[in-house]
């Protein structure tokens, strides 16, 4: 038996899969990650993006923040690939109760998924600092300016979890509640090492643990599967009887 029939096997066998996802899940989707050999840690700008990335940063030097945010952040035009396309499929067949995600692009919601848990925020949601009101992402993208500012002129501010701040307190919960309850853990796309997200981990009790990633990760020990391909390829030969 192959890795994918192996995995098709432990999904057919299960019905309370949760998905834990990170960036590798929307490379293939177009939208760099962070940390491999050609993403945005691996490009030129003038200050390094964890550094570009902090609430510090975005308070000191607003411009230069959202000329960053703009440039590297903004890939509205990015559509789900195989992997968001088939967690849906397997959230509607009852498989997947529900897709954790680091990512902050939406494309889990874009493909079909429900329960989506967005661990560091969406670049779909912007409020105003001064009034709360709301902006979607393309008035971020095209608004006039250097700084994206609200109509009673506040600065507007995404709603993601930038360095320094804490993660939603809600968001972690719902988490641990579905990681806690689950009888089979997905993971993909992540190299683990972005904390506290990757803790949440450890609340799941069961024993089906799966990996796919294509680098090494600090889990691939305790998985049931390791599997190292892109996650795209992966699910693109998943059945879910949709």
């Amino acid at each position: 038996m192959n890795q994918i029939e192996e995995l098709q096997k432990m999904i057919d066998e299960h019905e309370n899969i949760v998905f834990f996802g990170g960036a590798g899940v929307s490379t293939e989707s177009g939208i760099p990650d962070f940390r491999s050999t050609d993403g945005l840690y691996h490009q030129e700008y003038d200050y390094p993006p964890e550094t570009i990335l902090s609430h510090t940063f975005f308070q000191r030097e607003p411009k230069e923040f959202f000329r960053f945010y703009r440039n590297k952040m903004l890939e509205l035009d990015a559509k789900p690939n195989p992997a968001h396309c088939k967690l849906a499929q397997l959230e509607q067949v009852g498989k997947v109760k529900a897709v954790i995600t680091q990512n902050i692009d939406g494309l889990h919601q874009l493909a079909g998924s429900k329960e989506v848990y967005e661990l560091h925020g969406s670049v779909h949601r912007n409020y105003c600092m001064k009034c709360g009101k709301f902006y979607d992402a393309r008035y971020m993208k095209e608004a006039p300016g250097d700084i994206p500012k609200c109509s009673c002129g506040g600065i507007i501010k995404p709603d993601v979890v930038l360095y320094e701040e804490a993660l939603d307190q809600e968001t972690i919960r719902k988490s641990i509640a579905a990681l806690s309850k689950a009888d089979m853990v997905i993971v993909g796309g992540t190299s683990l090492v972005v904390y506290p997200a990757a803790g949440l981990l450890d609340y799941f009790n069961g024993e089906d643990l799966v990996l796919i990633n294509k680098s090494a990760t600090s889990r691939d020990r305790s998985a049931k599967l390791l599997i190292k391909m892109p996650i795209g390829e992966v699910f693109s030969q998943i059945r879910t009887g949709v």
